[in-house]
């Protein structure tokens, strides 16, 4: 019979690390021609691509949307990217990657870019901020975007997680609390869907049509695990 023979001179933790499965990251298909995908395997992450409706990259509950500077004062111009922001706050973690710095210079008080001048830019980062709740991390290039993702994949859950944290006051807060155990459900999306079905009862009794006029396309997923059997 065959035995495992492993190397008596190698490092115990060297060994731990082989066995330990590889964190995942769920990237959006349209991404595959960006260098960021390869970048996460190099790093010794396992991907996978999908139609992902929200976000470009999806790593445990965070949702990332990744721009080039050129991308992001285009998107600023017509206005794609606050309805991106909008969908995005259906996660309560989620990140806005602004990747290139070092290779594009995202605005100048010298210089007008794409008809818009530094104030309108600087005005427009605050508001994502402050307006949309949503953290900016601005990357030199595409391997640094990648090894920002990988940290991420590789903290610990308890690192990243708050809800686990929280605790109910009273009624309401718990209620509150039990719509947000749902996938891509935070305190906002929690308030409004109790504001519109009263109670978790009417929440789970929903159909998925009117499911869609609160969560969108989250709809769908929230849908199936409330009738999915265990």
């Amino acid at each position: 019979m065959s035995q495992e023979v492993f190397d008596i001179f190698e490092k115990k933790s060297e060994r731990k690390r082989k066995e330990e499965p590889k964190e995942k990251v769920i990237i959006d298909y349209r991404e595959k021609n960006c260098l960021v995908p390869a970048s996460l395997i190099r790093l010794g992450l396992e991907i996978e691509f999908r139609e992902l409706k929200i976000a470009d990259y999806m790593v445990k509950d965070i949702a990332i949307e990744r721009k080039t500077v050129a991308d992001f004062l285009s998107s600023m111009i017509n206005k794609r990217l606050i309805n991106q922001l909008n969908e995005m706050e259906t996660y309560e973690n989620r990140l806005l990657i602004i990747e290139g710095i070092s290779e594009q210079e995202l605005y100048s008080d010298s210089i007008i870019r794409n008809g818009i001048n530094a104030n309108a830019i600087r005005g427009f980062l605050l508001s994502i901020i402050f307006k949309h709740k949503t953290p900016i991390l601005f990357t030199k290039n595409s391997e640094d975007t990648a090894k920002t993702i990988a940290v991420l994949a590789k903290r610990k859950e308890k690192e990243i997680s708050t809800k686990e944290r929280k605790k109910a006051k009273n009624s309401k807060e718990q209620k509150q609390l039990i719509v947000e155990g749902f996938s891509g459900i935070g305190p906002k999306t929690a308030r409004k869907i109790l504001e519109k079905f009263k109670n978790i009862k009417g929440f789970v009794n929903a159909s998925e049509e009117e499911l869609k006029k609160v969560l969108g396309k989250k709809a769908e997923t929230t849908k199936k695990i409330i009738e999915e059997e265990y």
